[in-house]
C-alpha cells in the first residue's frame, strides 16, 4: 500500500508559492502544511507535525527543509541548494514525485523554475520576454514579501554602491536583506546581469555571481547556503555579519582568475 504524502514548506517564494498550488490542486489542502517561513527555515520548525503524520503512517515531504540529523525512510528531502546545487529545481522534484505526465509541465513552470535557479538570466535563456521575466520577478518578490518601502530603500541603495577589486565587485550596503531589491533593477534594467555583486545587510552578507567566487566563500566562511546556476554562477550568503574586508580577501582571488 502506498503510504500517503504530506508536503511540509519551506521559505517563502515564488517557487514555493507554485509548489503549493501544485500540491493542492493534486492532492487538496490536507496534504499541504505551510507555516509560511522564512528563508533558512529548517525542518525542526514543524517538528510536532511530521512525527504526527508519520506516527499516522504518512511520509513526509521536505521542501527546502534541512534537518540536523540524516532523513528517515519515511521522509523525502527536496531540495536543490548547498551541496544539491545541481538537482533539478524543487518545483521539477515536486512535479515528478506527484507522477504527473511531461505535457503538465507548463509555460508558467518553466519560468518559474529558470527564475529560481538562475534568475533574470536564466529567464532570458529560456526566451523570455521582458514582459514575462518583470512578471515573474515582481510575483517572485510579492511571495516573498517584498514591501514598498523595501523596495525604494534597495533602489537607494543602488544608486549609492561602489565598485571595487578593480572594477570587478559591486558592494551595496542594504538596510534589510531584501536582494531582490538590488538584483532585480540590476538584471532587468540590462545594467550587467553577470556582475559580480556583494550586498552587505543587517543580518548578514550575500554575494551573486561567479561560481568560483560562490565555492571562495563557502569555503572560508561556512555554515551558510548556496544556490542558483552552480558551478557557473549562483549566489552564496551567511546569516551573520562579517568584516568587508575579510569578504574581499576571500573573493580577490576568486574574481582575479577569471
Amino acid at each position: 500500500m502506498t503510504r500517503p504524502l504530506r508536503f511540509f514548506l519551506g521559505g517563502q517564494d515564488l517557487e514555493m508559492a507554485t509548489i503549493a498550488d501544485l500540491v493542492r490542486t493534486e492532492l487538496g489542502e490536507a496534504a499541504l502544511a505551510d507555516k509560511r517561513l522564512p528563508w533558512g527555515a529548517r525542518a525542526e520548525a514543524y517538528a510536532p507535525e511530521i512525527s504526527a503524520w508519520r506516527a499516522q503512517g504518512g511520509t513526509a515531504v521536505l521542501v527546502e527543509l534541512p534537518a540536523e540529523d540524516p532523513p528517515a525512510a519515511d521522509l523525502i528531502m527536496v531540495d536543490h541548494h548547498g551541496d544539491r546545487a545541481a538537482e533539478p529545481s524543487a518545483l521539477r522534484q515536486v512535479f515528478d514525485l506527484l507522477g504527473l505526465p511531461p505535457e503538465r509541465w507548463t509555460r508558467h513552470f518553466a519560468l518559474v523554475e529558470a527564475n529560481d535557479v538562475g534568475h533574470v538570466a536564466a529567464m532570458r535563456a529560456l526566451g523570455a520576454s521582458e514582459v514575462e521575466m518583470k512578471a515573474i520577478r515582481a510575483a517572485d518578490r510579492a511571495a516573498q514579501g517584498v514591501t514598498a518601502a523595501e523596495e525604494d530603500s534597495g533602489r537607494a541603495a543602488l544608486a549609492a554602491a561602489r565598485a571595487t577589486l578593480g572594477g570587478r565587485l559591486l558592494v551595496v550596503t542594504l538596510p534589510h536583506g531584501r536582494s531582490a531589491t538590488v538584483m532585480d533593477p540590476l538584471a532587468l534594467g540590462l545594467d550587467d546581469a553577470t556582475r559580480d555583486v556583494l550586498l552587505l545587510t543587517p543580518s548578514g552578507p550575500q554575494f551573486f555571481g561567479d561560481g568560483r567566487a560562490v565555492a571562495a566563500l563557502n569555503r572560508a566562511f561556512p555554515g551558510g547556503w548556496r544556490g542558483g546556476s552552480l558551478p557557473q554562477r549562483g549566489f552564496w550568503g551567511v546569516g551573520r555579519v562579517l568584516p568587508e574586508p575579510d569578504l574581499l580577501a576571500a573573493l580577490e582571488p576568486a574574481l582575479g582568475g577569471r
